[in-house]
């Protein structure tokens, strides 16, 4: 089981009485309690809580908890949690998922690839080599 934690920084909260048209961009933590229409591009957390209703193209954050209802594309860099009585419908991209029992999900997922965290232009051939096969084992 993954852990969802906020990192450190603001926390801004969308309440249950708040509807958001339009485009949404932010470095820290978002918790959407309301409604959302539109589309999301983050490097931070995104928290979909279960009084929360989606419709968007897409959401693109570092990481994404699902408790709510999503109607759109879902793109984290680090990881996706959907949690138990959500509905996802659209496709998934991220390199770590976990999805409870008793979600309603339609749509395709691809699994990201890590990539490793070396400077390719500074290593000669042998060391980036290197580094890519002790990467992906």
């Amino acid at each position: 089981m993954y852990s969802f934690n906020m990192k450190e920084g603001n926390v801004t909260v969308l309440g249950q009485k708040t509807e958001f048209i339009g485009e949404l961009e932010f470095t820290d933590n978002l918790v959407i309690t309301g409604k959302f229409d539109g589309k999301i591009e983050s490097s931070g957390n995104l928290k979909i809580d279960k009084t929360a209703h989606c419709q968007v193209s897409k959401i693109a954050a570092d990481s994404i908890l699902v408790s709510g209802d999503v109607e759109g594309d879902l793109y984290a860099n680090s990881k996706i949690e959907i949690t138990s009585g959500s509905r996802v419908v659209g496709d998934i991209s991220t390199l770590r998922l976990r999805i409870d029992d008793n979600v309603d999900f339609h749509g395709q997922v691809t699994m990201l690839e890590a990539t490793p965290d070396v400077d390719i232009f500074s290593l000669i051939a042998a060391e980036y080599k290197k580094a890519c096969t002790t990467f992906s084992e």
